[in-house]
């Protein structure tokens, strides 16, 4: 994760076990194991009146804040579930006097994109597909862009299996400079865009977190343009040729919209399937043929075999 200079990466360690007292709230909460760390705080999973939930921390109030309006903007988004919920917002004083600034989210428990697909199938690209544009449509008619988009902020949850995000750190207000980004996602890292919050900026890192599920190690800029460094790489996976011509436009940053990505990424899937049912469809036909065929020249035989016996 790359920041802008002017920050600094703040990391919170906190050993299992330790409880957390809000001071406003007077919850408690006990740490059970670290979940991960970012720019502007560390993330642990918790245990709170006997149910998990995701505990983030860090001694920058003011950013956190700014993710606390992010949260409180994705619920009033209605029958959407973009974020995770947020359950409590508070200050904890440690023992030696030092002031922290915490707030608690529901748990989400599931899996990686590329674990689930990788057990699941190809078919569900698609369908993951439509539903992050659908989340990141809903995300940017509130005003604001995901900006640092990564495999690392999604997981797929069950019942049904649905994309959820985990970690809002880097949404900002669209018009505003992106202070937080993965290199390996930032349009600005392969000279393919500025990092001005629009939905763009977002759609590129959209293509880029489906091809991380075939390049799990990533790659690099190399010295070819880096436009023909990812079509190429892009065409490579057989997986994802269906949807190509949709994801190279979002890599040039054609579409002004979450929206009319989706529309076209719909046209492209229904085109596909109504192909698929049309070769299904003859394939059934010139079965039925041949059975009919192989079913006539059995008879043939048969009554050529009975004849056979009566002389």
């Amino acid at each position: 994760m790359k920041m802008n200079p002017a920050s600094k990466k703040q990391a919170i360690e906190l050993t299992p076990g330790t409880r957390i007292k809000g001071k406003w709230h007077q919850r408690r909460y006990t740490v059970q194991r670290k979940l991960g760390a970012g720019a502007i705080g560390t993330v642990y999973l918790c245990e709170y009146e006997g149910k998990p939930a995701a505990l983030k921390i860090s001694e920058k109030g003011t950013s956190m804040t700014v993710e606390v309006n992010v949260l409180k903007s994705l619920e009033k988004v209605q029958g959407n579930h973009l974020g995770p919920s947020l359950l409590d917002v508070d200050d904890w004083i440690t023992s030696t006097g030092e002031i922290y600034s915490f707030y608690v989210m529901e748990y989400l428990k599931g899996e990686t994109l590329s674990h689930f697909i990788g057990i699941n199938g190809k078919d569900w690209i698609g369908v993951f597909m439509v539903q992050l544009l659908e989340d990141l449509e809903k995300l940017h008619q509130t005003g604001w862009i995901f900006g640092d988009l990564k495999a690392e902020n999604l997981i797929v949850v069950s019942s049904p299996p649905r994309i959820r995000w985990v970690d809002v750190g880097g949404t900002t207000k669209t018009g505003r400079a992106i202070k937080e980004y993965t290199e390996f996602f930032d349009r600005g890292y392969w000279g393919m865009g500025t990092r001005r919050a629009e939905p763009s900026y977002d759609l590129f890192a959209f293509v880029m977190v489906f091809l991380n599920i075939y390049y799990p190690n990533r790659f690099v800029k190399s010295g070819e343009p880096s436009e023909k460094l990812l079509f190429k790489k892009l065409d490579q996976v057989k997986d994802l040729y269906m949807y190509r011509s949709v994801l190279k436009r979002a890599i040039r940053g054609t579409y002004q919209s979450s929206a009319d990505m989706k529309k076209e990424l719909i046209t492209v899937i229904n085109t596909a399937k109504k192909r698929q049912n049309y070769h299904r469809k003859k394939t059934n036909t010139s079965y039925k043929i041949h059975l009919a065929e192989t079913g006539g020249i059995g008879l043939l035989a048969v009554l050529y075999y009975l004849f056979s016996l009566l002389f």
